[in-house]
Order: structure tokens, then C-alpha cells, then sequence
């Protein structure tokens, strides 16, 4: 009431201007606050997203790249013919030169490969020469920290910014130990990573991407700047030094920064890689930023220019309301004779107009307001709203359940034993499926379900169905989602008794494995035509379909056993025509402990 009172004793002017500024101007400030905020958080997730998808994906790319020299230290380690040309006694260097020569697997590889630049071997032999292929390892090559963990990790690859005594440069180099003869001398390899295959790998990436091995030292960038460097020279937040695989926030150069973190650990290595993305706050957010600047000064125009006409308006509507009001206040003196003449068609007007009618019959009106006060009858018309509530009525499952049973026990009386047998198979066959929940259940419980449905369709189809169901004892209590077997099972017997008057055999068959437990289900029916195998299994493979699937209940068991176990587990289908189809799939040894 006291803001109510407050609005009613204001000019106005002051009255518009304040519904202005309430109505108009503070929404549109918060919301602008507010859209500015959520554009802000959007842009930022989006890269951060988007930075998150390139590390993984730099990673990746940078795996498929190192695989190449640890594929061919694994031969070079193991090839006895480099050993002998790397460790031989040679009588004269034109023994050696021609030793050389003729060993060219080393020249092949980095010609064949254009992941790697260079590949040497170091093997102390004094009657060897050095043609940087096969390099004798002088007092400061044996006492560097990159020579000595790979003699002492035996065997293991090792990862990092070493020098190439060819030209100087530091390269990111595997190195590895391998043994020279029976006595346990010992070599290195070392395989140079090309730069320029793995500059190709980080130059694509839109943020400053790193690769740092264990020693903190930076062996590849998009930046060249960063090259060489040890992450303690950057000008960042200590942390990143000790942080593991991750993402999270932090300063570097002084600027607000997000930074994703992913480890790369290569097979048989001793020591591994991390991929590190930074991205800066303010650079990401800098065309959001001029938007918003631009948005505000539009804003701040169209406030001004709308000021200026709630003004005008103000003035315009508060100049013939004042005119109104003196004329009336005259009328109020007694005035009858007053009139007021405003040209518009507004509100205002017709008041004027009104007005000006009110005072030539005053006298009249009084008298007649009078009489109609005495006559004056308000009706008012009640409409009332009736409400048509509609009840559904639903089957209960128990209803259902008690009615088979009722039909059972009366088939039981009349001496129907098939019929009994059917309806409670129908009956536990229907329970079962309606208490099918979300989670897993006993194998048992689901080869029972598969076996009452076999038995309805042998109630059906008689002698012309036969079938078998084996399963190890061990596994009868492993847990497996419900209904993943007997969809297999009503497809065989669908395709199994498919125009075959001799009739089908249906095998469901659960064996323990070394890593889990393999089921089969099997038919003898028509199968499929290499053609029409070959659409299903295109089918089943295929991630998103565009138009609903004709083989539901295949696809719909694929797709769950891939959610829950991974692509290892898909249906794996084998059919030809005439020869009938078996459908295999695998449970790995992690579910069978759940």
C-alpha cells in the first residue's frame, strides 16, 4: 500500500519515467548481465570441450607415431645381423666399410618410414668406424643420463630430448639396450622421432599444445618458442610441474588459463610422455567480449533514444492533462459554461469530448442518475464448470496371473494336461517378462525363461521342434541382463521352422571360456545368403540408423551387450544357405564376479 500510495502522489512525468525504468531498463540490464554470464560459461565450455577433444586426439596421433620406432627397435634388437656387423672384430676398414655397405636395413627403414629421421647404434668396438649409423660411443656419449638408464632398464624403451651428433639438434629419440653377443656386452639404439611428422601432429591444434617427457622438458610444441624448454622456465603455476592426468585451472603468463593434461605410457617403455593443452581465459573470450561491447552500446543507444521519447511523450500526454484538469477544476466551481477543446483521438480526447458532453447535461444526468440509482439492477451470470473426470481401467498384472491360473486349474479338471502345462508356461513366461527390471539376473533364471518359451512353441509346432540347452554348472548363478539369450532363441525358432516341414533343432549352448563364458544359440534352418548375412551384419555395426531396424530384437540385444561389455562382446553371426545359423556372443571374466 505505502508503494502504491508513493506511485499515486507522483507526477507524470516522474510516474513514467520510473514505470520506464522498471519495466525496461532493469530487466534488460539483468538479462543482459545474465545473457553475458551464460555467453561467457558457454564459449568457455565449448573450448574447453573442444581443447579436451584435440588432446585426446593429439595423443592418439602421437601414439600411432611412436609406434613406428618401437616397432622397429623390436626388430633392430633382435636382428643378428646387425648385432655381427655392430660387434665383429674387423681385420682392416675396408673389411668394415664393405661390412657396412652391405647391411642396408638401417637405410631402408628411414627411407621406408617417414616417421623417423635417423636411426644409430652404439657399440663400443675399436675396430669399427663411425658412419652414423653404427657410432662408437666415446667417455661423454656413455656417461650421458639418456645411455646409462637404457643399459641399466635392460632391454625396456626409453623416451626423451637427446642430442643427434650428426647436426647438433635435440630430436625426441627412443633408446633401448639390446645385448651384442653371449658374453652380456651391450648396445644402444636410438631412433629420432621426425619433427616434422610430429610438428604436422601439433601444428593443427588452435591452442598452445605441448609434449613433455618425464624430466619436465618440452619435445614437441606448436609454439617453437617452447622447444627444449624446461616446463619450470615457462612462466606458469608450479603445479603443472607435479599434476597428473587431468584438467584444471590455473595462471600462466599471468593470465587466467584452462589446461587439460593426458598421460602417453608406450608399451615395454620405462618412462612415458604427457600431452598438455593451455588455452587463456581472455583470449577465448575475446570475440564474446566484443559482442557484448557492441550489444551494450546498441543498448545504451536504443535506452537513450527510448528516454527521449518517454519523455516527449511525458511531456506531450502531462501538457493536455494539466489543460483537462484546470477546465474541470472550473466545472467544479460551478462553471457550466466551460469548454475544452483538444484535437486528438486518443484517450484524452474522447475524455475531452466526454467532458464537454458531461457539462451541457449535468442537470439532466444528476436527475437521471438518481432515478436509475433506484432502478439499477445488476445481473450478474454464474457460469458453472463441470469437470468429466475419465477413469482408465487397467488389467493388474495379478489379475491377469490369477485369471491364467483359474484357466489352468479348470484345464487340470477336465483332464487337459497339455492345455494346463501351456497356460503355465504362459503364465511364469508373462511373469517373468513383466518383473524384468533394470538389472542383471541369474543365468538360470533366463535359461528358464528361454525354456518355457521352447516349450510353448513345441506345445504349437508338436514333434516338428526339438531342442537342447547346456550349461556349465559353474555358471548357472553368473549374472547376465534379462532377455539376451531368448530374443536369439525366438529368432532361430522364426527362421528355423521357416518352410521346413521336417522340422528345426534349437541348441543354447553357455561354456566356460579362459576370460569369461561364450554362448551360442543355434538352428538348422534355412540361414541366410552370404548377401542377406552380410546386411544384417552391416546393420548391427552401424552406430545411429537413420530408419528403424527390421531385426529388433537382434539389434536391441547387440546393442546392450556392446554397452555393457564392449565391442568384444557384439553378436557374431555365422550362416549359409541350407545350413542353418549360429549366433555366438561373449561375456567377459569381469562380469561374471559382479
Amino acid at each position: 500500500m505505502f508503494l502504491v500510495r508513493i506511485m499515486n502522489d507522483m507526477k507524470m512525468k516522474k510516474k513514467l519515467a520510473v514505470t520506464f525504468i522498471s519495466a525496461a531498463v532493469l530487466p534488460l540490464l539483468l538479462s543482459g548481465l545474465f545473457l553475458t554470464g551464460k555467453l561467457r560459461e558457454i564459449v568457455i565450455n565449448d573450448a574447453f570441450t573442444q581443447l579436451s577433444n584435440n588432446v585426446e586426439r593429439v595423443r592418439k596421433r602421437t601414439e600411432e607415431l611412436i609406434k613406428v620406432p618401437l616397432n622397429i627397435s623390436y626388430r633392430l634388437t633382435i636382428d643378428n645381423r646387425m648385432k655381427k656387423v655392430a660387434a665383429q672384430k674387423y681385420e682392416s676398414y675396408t673389411e668394415v666399410i664393405q661390412a657396412y655397405r652391405e647391411y642396408t636395413d638401417i637405410r631402408d627403414y628411414i627411407q621406408l618410414y617417414k616417421e623417423i629421421s635417423s636411426i644409430r647404434v652404439y657399440v663400443v668396438n675399436p675396430g669399427a668406424l663411425n658412419n652414423w649409423e653404427f657410432i662408437q660411443p666415446d667417455n661423454a656419449i656413455m656417461a650421458e643420463g639418456w645411455y646409462k638408464e637404457a643399459i641399466e632398464q635392460k632391454g625396456l624403451a626409453g623416451w626423451n630430448l637427446i642430442k643427434d651428433e650428426r647436426n647438433g639438434s635435440e630430436q625426441l629419440s627412443l633408446v633401448r639396450s639390446f645385448p651384442v653377443d653371449s658374453l652380456g656386452e651391450k648396445g644402444v639404439l636410438a631412433i629420432n622421432v621426425d619433427k616434422q611428422q610430429l610438428r604436422s601432429i601439433l601444428d593443427q591444434e588452435p591452442f598452445t599444445t605441448l609434449i613433455v617427457d618425464d624430466r619436465n622438458r618440452v619435445v614437441g610444441s606448436n609454439e617453437g618458442e617452447f622447444f627444449g624448454k624446461n616446463l619450470s622456465e615457462i612462466d606458469g603455476d608450479a603445479k603443472i610441474l607435479s599434476r597428473q592426468e587431468g584438467s584444471y585451472d590455473t595462471v600462466v603468463n599471468g593470465k587466467a588459463s584452462k589446461v587439460v593434461m593426458v598421460n602417453l605410457n608406450p608399451e615395454n617403455s620405462w618412462n612415458g610422455l604427457r600431452i598438455i593443452s593451455i588455452f587463456s581465459v581472455s583470449e577465448i573470450t575475446r570475440e564474446a567480449n566484443q559482442v557484448i561491447r557492441l550489444g551494450a552500446v546498441v543498448i545504451t543507444v536504443s535506452l537513450m533514444f527510448a528516454v527521449l521519447l518517454i519523455y516527449a511523450s511525458a511531456s506531450l500526454l502531462s501538457g493536455r492533462l494539466l489543460r483537462l484538469s484546470k477546465h474541470m477544476s472550473k466545472a467544479g466551481a460551478g462553471s457550466w459554461e466551460t469548454y475544452i477543446h483538444i484535437d486528438s483521438k486518443d484517450e484524452i480526447g474522447l475524455l475531452s469530448k466526454q467532458f464537454n458532453a458531461l457539462i451541457r447535461s449535468v442537470h439532466d444526468l444528476v436527475q437521471e442518475v438518481q432515478e436509475t440509482n433506484h432502478q439499477k439492477n445488476l445481473v450478474e451470470q454464474r457460469q458453472s464448470e463441470m469437470k468429466f473426470k475419465m477413469l482408465a481401467s487397467q488389467i493388474h498384472p495379478h489379475f491377469l496371473f490369477n485369471s491364467l491360473e483359474s484357466i489352468r486349474m479348470e484345464a487340470h479338471i477336465r483332464r487337459q494336461d497339455e492345455i494346463a502345462e501351456a497356460v503355465w508356461l504362459l503364465s511364469t513366461l508373462l511373469r517373468s517378462s513383466l518383473e524384468a527390471g533394470n538389472g542383471n539376473i541369474p543365468l538360470r533364471e533366463e535359461l528358464e525363461r528361454v525354456r518355457c518359451y521352447l516349450e510353448m512353441q513345441k506345445f504349437r509346432y508338436e514333434d516338428r521342434l526339438e531342442y537342447h540347452l547346456t550349461v556349465d554348472a559353474d555358471l548357472e548363478v553368473m549374472p547376465v541382463p534379462p532377455l539376451i539369450i531368448q530374443p536369439l532363441v525366438e529368432n532361430s525358432v522364426l527362421h528355423g521352422l521357416d518352410n521346413r516341414e521336417e522340422g528345426a533343432v534349437i541348441t543354447v549352448e553357455v561354456k566356460k571360456m579362459p576370460k569369461g563364458a561364450r554362448v551360442k544359440v543355434c538352428d538348422n534352418g534355412a540361414g541366410f545368403t552370404a548377401e542377406r548375412l552380410a546386411e544384417i551384419q552391416a546393420e548391427l555395426a552401424e552406430s545411429v540408423h537413420e530408419q528403424e531396424s527390421k531385426r529388433i530384437g537382434m539389434r536391441n540385444v547387440n546393442d546392450r551387450l556392446v554397452l555393457l561389455y564392449g565391442e568384444s562382446s557384439a553378436l557374431s553371426i555365422e550362416s549359409g544357405s541350407g545350413t542353418g545359423t549360429a549366433i555366438t556372443f561373449f561375456i567377459p571374466g569381469g562380469a561374471l564376479n559382479d
